[in-house]
Order: C-alpha cells, then sequence, then structure tokens
C-alpha cells in the first residue's frame, strides 16, 4: 500500500535568544548568538489510504506543531514530510477565515485552497451549506459565530470534497452532540472509500472509536507507537503522579499488553470475578449476578485509600467504572500490612462478547493525584447470551412493551400489552 503520509526523522526547533539585540548582533556579525528550543524531534511514521492513527500527550508535548508541519503551515528543521493527494486540516478554529467575511464568503476562499475551479465550487456550495447547519449565519459576519458555529463551518468546507488525508486536532471538542455524531459519520464514510485519517484529541472514546492505532508523544519524542488501547493505556498512566510513580508494561499470553502503574503505596494482590456461589467464572451469561473481589494489600499507612474498577469492551472503551468513593464507601484504618478484600456484586447487563476490567488505587475521585496502583487488563471475561432474546449493542436493557390504537371514533387510547416471543 503507497503511503499517503510518511514523517521521517521530523523534528522542530525554534530559535532562543539571550536579549531582544542579540538577533540583530547575529545579523550584523554572522556569529550565532541564539540557541535551539526543541519542540520534538526524530519522529518518523507512515499512514496508508484508509489508515487512522490517533496520537496523544500532555500539554506542550508538540502535538500541534507536528500537525502543523504536516499540514504545510510551517516546516521541519529537520527532517522530512511527504504527503500525496489532497490533505484537509482542521486545527485552530477560525484558521484561514476572515472575521469580516460571512460564512459564504469564506466558504469559496477555503475551496478555492483545497484546489477546486468555480464550477466545483458553486456545486458544492448548498452541501457545505446544509451540513453546516447554521441558518441564516451562513450569510453574516464569521465575527459573529460561536465557536462551535466556526467550527461546524470549517468542518464542512473541509470535507466537502473527499480529502485523501484529513487532520483533526482538537476543534472538534466544543461542537454540540448532534454534529460530532453527524462529523463522526461523514469521517467513518470516508475512511470506508479510502480517506486516511490524523487525530489528536484528548477524549480516549473518540481515538478508540476512529484509530486502531495511536502513538503517545512524551518529551519531545514517540514514547509509544502501537494498538490505540495499549497507547492510550500508557498514557493514563503518563497523566496520573508522573513524579513518583513507575510505569510496567507485561505481554499477556493473547498478546496484549496489561499498563501497571503507581507509586505502589498499596497494591492489588488479587483480582477474581465469581458466580453468586463464590465459584470462579470466566464466562457470563448475559444478566448474571457475577461479584468482583479485589484483595488490596497496604505497603504503607494511607488516609482516605479509594479502590476502583472499570469495565471495558474488546476496544477498550469504557462500559462503566465507580469506586468506594463515589459509592460514598470510606475506608478507614488503612495501615501498613493490611490486607482488604473489597466485593462489588452487579447483575452484567452486558452485551455478548469479550470484556477487561482495570482497577485502581488512588485518593479523592480520580486517580489523578495520588495514584497508588492503576492496572489495566486486570482480568478478561466474556459475555455469552444464553437465554435471552436477540438484540443488539453493550448493554442488556430489557424493556416493557406496550401498544395503543389511537384511530378510534372517540380518539381515546387504550394500552394493550404486547407478549414478547
Amino acid at each position: 500500500m503507497k503511503a499517503v503520509l510518511t514523517v521521517a526523522g521530523a523534528g522542530k526547533a525554534y530559535r532562543r535568544y539571550p536579549d531582544r539585540w542579540a538577533r540583530l548582533r547575529e545579523w550584523l556579525t554572522g556569529k550565532t548568538a541564539h540557541e535551539l528550543s526543541w519542540v520534538f524531534r526524530d519522529v518518523s511514521f507512515s499512514l496508508g489510504a484508509g489508515e487512522s492513527l490517533g496520537i496523544v500527550g500532555r500539554n506542550g508535548a508538540g502535538k500541534t506543531t507536528l500537525l502543523r508541519l504536516i499540514a504545510g503551515i510551517t516546516c521541519p528543521t529537520v527532517g522530512s514530510v511527504t504527503s500525496r493527494g489532497r490533505v484537509a486540516a482542521l486545527l485552530e478554529l477560525g484558521m484561514g477565515f476572515h472575521p469580516d467575511f460571512d460564512g459564504r464568503e469564506n466558504a469559496i476562499i477555503g475551496c478555492q485552497l483545497l484546489g477546486l475551479n468555480r464550477e466545483e465550487i458553486e456545486a458544492y456550495l448548498p452541501d457545505i451549506e446544509a451540513f453546516a447547519g447554521i441558518g441564516d449565519f451562513f450569510r453574516r459576519p464569521v465575527r459573529q459565530y460561536s465557536s462551535g458555529m466556526q467550527m461546524r463551518l470549517a468542518f464542512a468546507v473541509a470535507t466537502a470534497v473527499r480529502p485523501d488525508l484529513l487532520i483533526v486536532d482538537e476543534a472538534m471538542a466544543v461542537g454540540d452532540a448532534y454534529f460530532q455524531h453527524k462529523s463522526m459519520e461523514r469521517i467513518r464514510r470516508y475512511q470506508s472509500e479510502g480517506m486516511a485519517l490524523l487525530l489528536v484529541s484528548h477524549d480516549p472514546g473518540a481515538i478508540l472509536s476512529l484509530c486502531p492505532r495511536a502513538i503517545l508523544i512524551e518529551q519531545g519524542s514517540i514514547a509509544c507507537d502501537g494498538a490505540a488501547e495499549e497507547v492510550l493505556d500508557r498514557y493514563n498512566a503518563v497523566l496520573s503522579d508522573a513524579g513518583r510513580q513507575s510505569v510496567r508494561v507485561d505481554r499477556l499470553p493473547d498478546g496484549r499488553a496489561r499498563t501497571t502503574s503507581g507509586s505502589g503505596e498499596a497494591v492489588v494482590e488479587r483480582v477474581e470475578l465469581v458466580s453468586t456461589d463464590g465459584q470462579p467464572v470466566e464466562v457470563v451469561a448475559t444478566g448474571d449476578d457475577v461479584c468482583l473481589l479485589i484483595d488490596v494489600r497496604l505497603h504503607a499507612d494511607i488516609e482516605g485509600l479509594v479502590v476502583g474498577y472499570m469495565i471495558k469492551d474488546r476496544l477498550g472503551r469504557p462500559v462503566f467504572g465507580t469506586n468506594t468513593h463515589h459509592l460514598k464507601l470510606p475506608i478507614t484504618d488503612a495501615s501498613a500490612g493490611r490486607l482488604a478484600r473489597l466485593r462489588f456484586r452487579f447483575a452484567a447487563n452486558l452485551g455478548p462478547g469479550d470484556y477487561s476490567i482495570a482497577t485502581a488505587l488512588h485518593q479523592d475521585d480520580t486517580h489523578h493525584g495520588a495514584n497508588y496502583e492503576w492496572k489495566d487488563v486486570a482480568l478478561l471475561f466474556t459475555v455469552v447470551s444464553a437465554d435471552k432474546p436477540r438484540f443488539v449493542g453493550i448493554n442488556w436493557l430489557p424493556p416493557d412493551c406496550s401498544m395503543a390504537w389511537i384511530d378510534s371514533d372517540d380518539g381515546r387510547a387504550g394500552d394493550e400489552e404486547l407478549a414478547g416471543s
């Protein structure tokens, strides 16, 4: 497969001068008076037609700068960036829009930048206006737009024609739920037609939904490149209490990666899923009552210990998570050497498929403060639909169904229960 995008040993640095006159001295004398401040360096990856890649990393890691290089807005200091075909980029909100031009005029300019001729632009304008869905604002100056309206127009213009490569930064996060759903559908359709996607987002759900592969940029270089779930688990570990924690990645027999991070003052010694009679289970029927057992060993005195878990589907997307803080179950007398066993009983109202459970030991409501241990893929189990009628999705939400005929002469309706087969 021929690459749509190839990034080879790319690096970006900006000149840093010690004072405001140093630049002039350098120009007059020809002697270097600056230092190079590297945003990132030695970044390499490629992307083929129809492939998608998520990019994650903390603020300041250089994600947006990398996208600007790929979009051709700036040039790499070292290395090379090569793209093939039409490239459309959604970076900073309003980029490329003239605030005093209306939406239609800005759409025409945007289409011209995409290489469309006048006839093509006139043909695509109605679709752009309809997809943006901003009504009369399409003929008002862009300076009157909200950030969501700007994003709607920018996305409609950038995707009016299927690009060979679509670059999306966090800009889409400002849109409302309906437009985000509509945008996702267009992206998926274009992907099926061969469009490559490069997505930067702090939303793990967006990455997991659109990108089988991801890279983590940390301290100016690629720290991890692989399956999206594995990379996001590593990113999750990086975010939590990075100053005191260790991060370990173990490879499971099925090839999946288990990422464990934390300071180690408390650890999970055992995690097991059991039936109501206490028997370990690996296969659960939809709707069955089960109990999750978590044994926690304390290696230090801990005040305010919180124990939690998260169920994820086969793609690593969260299905349900909670902890003792949200359940208002304080853990007291948490002193070094003690072993605590927690039991979380719930009905496995899940659709058929494979699931994993992550465990978390921390303080307060999340592990982003004091993270004692976070373990992804701590447990694997399978759900089967043994005696339930066929349904679609990852949640079992059985409804009661009733029907009423409302076309009687008196206009009144009476409910009639429908019996399921």
